[in-house]
C-alpha cells in the first residue's frame, strides 16, 4: 500500500497557510498570518481597511509572491508565485468588481480567454451555439441560477446575476476547489443579497470551500463557519461563528479586547 511522503499528512485540511508574511519596501503588509480551511467550509476574514486582508488573499492566488512562510493544499507543499499556478490548485477569485466585460453576453464571459471553438473547410469559427448552452448549465447545475435570456449584454444584468455569471467563469476556468469572493455582497440591493448567499451556501454544499472579505457582519454571519479577525497585518482571533456574535467579532476589530490574555 503506497504510504504518502513524510511532509504530506493523509488528515491535512484542504488549505493551511502557515505564517504568511508579505512586506511591500518598508511596509509590512502581512505579518506571520495563518489559516487553515476544509473543502465546503466559509472562513470570512474581517477588519478595518489597511489590515491585510487584501493581500493576504492576493498572496493565495498570486497576485503577490510570499516573502515567509508557506502554503500547503491537502498536506502538500505547493509554490504559487503566479495566477497559473493558484488556478492549476483549483483556486480562483471572484473581486468587487467582477472584472467582466459589460459587452458581452453571459457565455462570452464564461468562455473569455478560452472560447470554444469549431472547425469548418479547415477553418476555425467560434462555437457561439455550444458556448451558450454550457454556460447555461453551469450557471444552472453549478451555480444554481437560471438566467431568463443567456444571450442578453452582461451589463443588462442584476447585480446578483453579474455575480453569478462571475462564479460560473471561475468554475468552468479550472477544477474549483477553493473560491475567494471580495466583497460580495457589495452595492447589492436585499434581494440580490439573499440570492448572491444562496448561491454561496450552494457553493458550498458541492463541496467548494470559500474565503470570504466582507465589511458587513451580518452577511458573514449568514454564510461563514468561521470568521478570522486581522488588524494591521496580523490575525488577532480567528472565532467559531457558532458560539461567537458579532459584538465580539467587533470587538476585535476595534480593539477592545486583549488579545494577550485571549
Amino acid at each position: 500500500m503506497n504510504q504518502p511522503p513524510p511532509s504530506v499528512r493523509s488528515d491535512a485540511p484542504l488549505l493551511e497557510m502557515h505564517s504568511i508574511a508579505k512586506h511591500f519596501g518598508g511596509v509590512m503588509a502581512v505579518a506571520g498570518v495563518s489559516l487553515h480551511l476544509a473543502a465546503g467550509e466559509a472562513l470570512a476574514i474581517v477588519g478595518d481597511n489597511g489590515a491585510g486582508k487584501s493581500t493576504l488573499i492576493k498572496v493565495l492566488t498570486g497576485v503577490h509572491e510570499l516573502d515567509e512562510g508557506e502554503i500547503r493544499m491537502e498536506g502538500r507543499l505547493v509554490s504559487i508565485t503566479n495566477k497559473r499556478q493558484s488556478r492549476q490548485l483549483g483556486i480562483e477569485a471572484v473581486y468587487q468588481d467582477l472584472g467582466l466585460v459589460d459587452s458581452l453576453d453571459a457565455a462570452g464571459n464564461v468562455f473569455l480567454g478560452h472560447e470554444l471553438k469549431r472547425r469548418v473547410l479547415g477553418l476555425n469559427f467560434l462555437d457561439n451555439d455550444r458556448m451558450a448552452r454550457e454556460a447555461a448549465r453551469v450557471l444552472r447545475e453549478e451555480v444554481g441560477i437560471e438566467l431568463e435570456d443567456i444571450h442578453v449584454a452582461t451589463h443588462h444584468l442584476s447585480g446578483g446575476e453579474r455575480q453569478a455569471v462571475a462564479i460560473a467563469r471561475a468554475i468552468y476556468a479550472t477544477d474549483l476547489k477553493i473560491l475567494v469572493m471580495d466583497e460580495p455582497t457589495a452595492a447589492l440591493g436585499p434581494e440580490e443579497t439573499r440570492n448572491t448567499l444562496a448561491l454561496m451556501q450552494n457553493l458550498k454544499s458541492q463541496g467548494i470551500a470559500l474565503i470570504v472579505i466582507s465589511h458587513n457582519l451580518d452577511h458573514v454571519f449568514r454564510v461563514a463557519d468561521r470568521v478570522m479577525v486581522m488588524r494591521a497585518g496580523r490575525a488577532v482571533a480567528t472565532l467559531d461563528r457558532r458560539s461567537a456574535t458579532k459584538q465580539d467579532v467587533l470587538a476585535y476589530i476595534v480593539d477592545a479586547v486583549d488579545t494577550e490574555a485571549a
